[in-house]
């Protein structure tokens, strides 16, 4: 059955935020719907909205759940003129599969920016898996993985480091280091400041640009000091730079911090002052505890997870990678948050968060309708 829907799209509701969160649906599938009439509520970290009927008719073609994240503009269902009325060459009708690279090497299936990508990286198409949609993530995963197995060793008794990214979470890891000692901190790398500049009392080395001299030098470590608050590529992009300028990435753990010996931190690791970590708790590459947060045992912090300042894990928590959790939130026994999820400041936790979900600053998930 072929009709003409009419799509009812994500609201903005701020912004600076694309995104926001379906924290209800008020309308079933196939139901009569009025125009104008409520059919879902959002909400972003900072404000909340509804999604109301564009025209009358029979809400058709849900295609997110409560729960789930949405992009601003995105379809969240169609207005049709029969409770079965539905376009095939729509979604969830149509398959959403991204296109495939017609040129790519016999029973491989990948996208052209994913076989771009791992061209520019030298990898050999014909050693990606067949038979799986080959994404671009896939392929960057790939490229991380080779990136780590080919630095260069650390030679014996090499303290040399340096930070990139002289705004404030590299000033404040810049301090971490001074107070921790061992390391011979040679100053900051970054795009955005004058070369020669001083910044607490280091100099200003140069951008990226001087990343390879210094390599040559025999320069081995580095610490991102780039937080990443707000666009987590950013700080992703970083770690993907100094490595592949040769650089290893210490965890670096701030002396008032306690950490039980049972933990388990991966590179890259950066532990503030007074924050407490526990028993049996592991921390994936690049994660962030930062001042006064509490993980306590048996967490499992993905990768380039942010615990902001005061964050409160209980027992059993696991976060997923590049999620942040935001100051004074709080996250209850056994709750499972998902990928890229954003946790706003002063949240309570107290049920799972699926991937990309958000949960506004100083409400309690779920929420209570």
């Amino acid at each position: 059955m072929n009709e003409q829907l009419i799509p009812v799209p994500m609201p903005l509701l701020n912004p600076n935020e694309k995104e926001a969160l379906l924290a209800s649906l008020e309308i079933t599938e196939g139901a009569a719907v009025r125009q104008g009439e409520l059919i879902a509520e959002v909400e972003s970290t900072k404000s909340t909205g509804e999604v109301l009927a564009p025209a009358s008719g029979y809400l058709v073609g849900i295609r997110f759940q409560p729960g789930q994240t949405l992009a601003a503009g995105e379809v969240l269902a169609y207005i049709g003129p029969a409770p079965d009325a539905k376009d095939p060459h729509l979604p969830p009708w149509a398959p959403e599969t991204p296109p495939t690279d017609a040129n790519a090497p016999q029973g491989l299936r990948i996208t052209a920016p994913a076989r771009a990508l791992a061209e520019e990286n030298g990898l050999d198409l014909a050693a990606l898996p067949q038979g799986p949609l080959v994404t671009r993530q896939m392929v960057a995963d790939l490229v991380a993985q080779k990136t780590i197995q080919n630095l260069p060793p650390i030679p014996a008794g090499e303290k040399r480091l340096i930070i990139f990214g002289a705004g404030g979470h590299g000033r404040s890891l810049a301090a971490l280091v001074q107070k921790l000692g061992g390391l011979d901190l040679l100053g900051f790398v970054d795009d955005g400041v004058p070369a020669g500049s001083e910044i607490l009392g280091l100099p200003v080395l140069g951008g990226r640009e001087k990343l390879r001299s210094l390599a040559e030098e025999g320069v081995r470590l580095a610490i991102n000091g780039v937080g990443g608050i707000g666009n987590l590529t950013v700080r992703l992009a970083v770690f993907d730079l100094l490595r592949g300028a040769g650089f290893h990435l210490p965890k670096v753990i701030h002396p008032t911090a306690f950490i039980e010996d049972s933990a388990v931190l991966a590179d890259g690791v950066q532990v503030f002052p007074l924050a407490y970590v526990g028993t049996e708790v592991s921390a994936g590459f690049g994660t962030i505890i930062n001042t006064g947060a509490i993980v306590s045992h048996d967490c499992r912090l993905g990768e380039s997870v942010n615990l902001s300042p005061g964050a409160t894990l209980a027992g059993g928590v696991t976060v997923g990678a590049g999620s942040l959790i935001g100051m004074r939130a709080t996250v209850n026994l056994n709750v499972q948050i998902g990928a890229n999820a954003l946790i706003g400041n002063g949240a309570t936790v107290k049920a799972d968060v699926p991937n990309g979900g958000v949960v506004p600053a100083g409400t309690i998930w779920p929420p209570r309708r």
